[in-house]
């Protein structure tokens, strides 16, 4: 399953590989893109193991804003 996640605050490389590594670490995500000019992240997981909430959660405690899912 993927889903993209609109996120504010990410401006350069350090935090797309902050919220990229976050991701990773989640038993679940098997990849996650961050697109820094569309402020987004497109996130493939297998929705049996992980959740968007915990995704969201994940992103939040790296000093990101998560906006509602598209």
């Amino acid at each position: 399953m993927e889903k993209t996640l609109n996120v504010q605050g990410m401006s350069c490389n350090h935090c797309k590989m902050s919220v990229e590594g976050a991701l990773q670490k989640l038993a679940g995500v098997s990849a996650a893109e961050v697109n820094l000019e569309a402020g987004s992240v497109a996130v493939t997981f297998d929705d049996s193991k992980v959740n968007v909430d915990t995704m969201k959660e994940v992103i939040e405690e790296q000093g990101y804003d998560v906006e509602a899912k598209i």
